[in-house]
């Protein structure tokens, strides 16, 4: 029988079944019956951890299915924004601010989702995430059929709070995942993400090509994603009650981590650059290539195709090489290719430019939320600070972006990225695992 690895990482609560000690650990585990409470011990047999492999399989394809649907559950409607645009008869800036309406409530919610996910485990919050967001969901639906914009707003506030609160959860639950397998899945599940999206607005494609009105698309994509989401979190892995032999970390001591805010950096560095292209790539082709919309619509395929791709198999980079050479790498990548999107040499070269921004921009976020998660006791607060300062890059990016074309043309104004993807780079040194205790 081949000796067994011991990694000294952070403790891992036992599964449902096992009996515990006072201080939440097993007390029957093969592995750590012997050790002591709050011992730093897992075991690995070739890279798989010794707790229920199976219900940690079924649990990974859980948070993947999680990650898809909240994905299509966005794509989905944002796909047939002019739809909306057009039931509710606002102008370009009234949509606008419509929109604003949605990641105003989106960015406010994150930090108290943290502490929610710490107090009732992240399967109870996305189911509760869920039912809001189909709520929502339908909430905007009535808004679009009845043309009442006030309806709207509610539905979109509703939404942009409950995603809050599933990004968290979901990522807290994917890291917790993560750990008991010993391997980096974390990209693969934003990959998940993204592939919903695709799905979502393939579907509105479909949707509009068939004529159904947008309505009733809304109405049965909140249906699907209640009708998805509960289910699924059945499978997560157990949340063990807060206590335990290490207190949680509260929010406003989660603020004044430096390794912490570090991470939101990474993320902010990354995320604006993510944005940045999903935004702005296109438009930029088009206006400063004086290429066709198709021309512009590859380009951001290409992007797309090129992150969705790194996020899929970014984890055995990131196992073979460690997190901040990967990160560097990536951040290197993305450099090289907005570059080359700006450089005006030719359509080819931004072509080639955009593919490799999209590996650039890949890897950014996942692994953060991967960094903010390596202590799971401490994981919930953790992401939802790291994640109020990443996302603020998809709040404040497309209308930063806006202001510096309108003076200087889309080209010189994404130059921008080269400033965030720095500050990716520089940060990148926090992504470390955290050392044992």
């Amino acid at each position: 029988m081949r000796k067994p690895r011991i990694d000294f990482v952070t403790p891992v609560p036992p599964l449902v079944g096992w009996p515990t000690d006072k201080s939440g650990y097993s007390t029957q585990d093969p592995i750590l019956s012997d050790a002591r409470p709050g011992t730093a011990l897992t075991c690995k047999f070739e890279g798989v951890t010794t707790t229920d492999l199976p219900r940690v399989e079924r649990a990974k394809v859980a948070v993947a299915v999680t990650f898809a649907t909240n994905g299509l559950a966005l794509g989905g409607w944002l796909a047939r924004a002019p739809s909306v645009r057009d039931a509710l008869h606002l102008s370009a800036a009234g949509f606008g601010l419509l929109l604003l309406c949605l990641s105003a409530a989106a960015i406010l919610a994150i930090p108290a989702a943290g502490p929610v996910v710490q107090r009732i485990g992240p399967a109870r919050t996305i189911l509760l995430a869920g039912g809001t967001m189909a709520l929502g969901l339908t909430g905007l639906g009535t808004g679009t059929l009845a043309g009442a914009t006030p309806i709207a707003v509610a539905g979109l506030i509703l939404i942009g709070a409950a995603n809050s609160c599933w990004d968290v959860a979901m990522n807290v639950e994917g890291a917790g995942v993560e750990r008991r397998l010993g391997r980096t899945i974390m990209p693969r599940f934003h990959a998940g993400f993204s592939l919903g999206t695709v799905l979502g607005a393939a579907v509105s494609a479909l949707a509009a090509a068939s004529g159904v009105p947008i309505w009733a698309q809304l109405y049965l994509t909140a249906a699907l994603t209640a009708a998805v989401t509960f289910p699924t979190v059945r499978r997560f892995l157990p949340h063990p009650p807060p206590g335990g032999h290490a207190r949680p970390v509260s929010v406003g001591q989660a603020w004044r981590e430096p390794r912490t805010i570090l991470i939101g950096l990474i993320m902010l560095g990354f995320g604006f650059a993510e944005g940045t292209a999903n935004d702005w790539l296109a438009i930029g082709l088009v206006d400063g290539y004086h290429a066709g919309e198709t021309v512009g619509a590859i380009a951001y395929g290409t992007f797309v195709t090129a992150m969705t791709l790194s996020r899929l198999f970014g984890g055995a980079a990131i196992e073979r090489w460690g997190r901040v050479p990967v990160l560097r790498a990536t951040a290197v990548s993305g450099m090289l290719g907005l570059l080359a999107v700006v450089a005006g040499v030719g359509v080819p070269m931004a072509l080639l430019g955009g593919l490799l921004w999209g590996v650039g921009a890949s890897l950014g976020f996942p692994v953060g939320m991967s960094a903010a998660a390596d202590d799971p006791l401490r994981a919930a607060i953790r992401v939802s600070v790291a994640g109020s300062i990443g996302y603020g890059a998809f709040l404040a990016g497309p209308p930063l972006i806006g202001v510096l074309a309108q003076h200087f043309g889309v080209l010189h104004a994404i130059l921008c990225v080269l400033g965030a993807l720095t500050i990716g780079l520089l940060a990148s040194g926090a992504a470390r695992p955290l050392p044992p205790d």
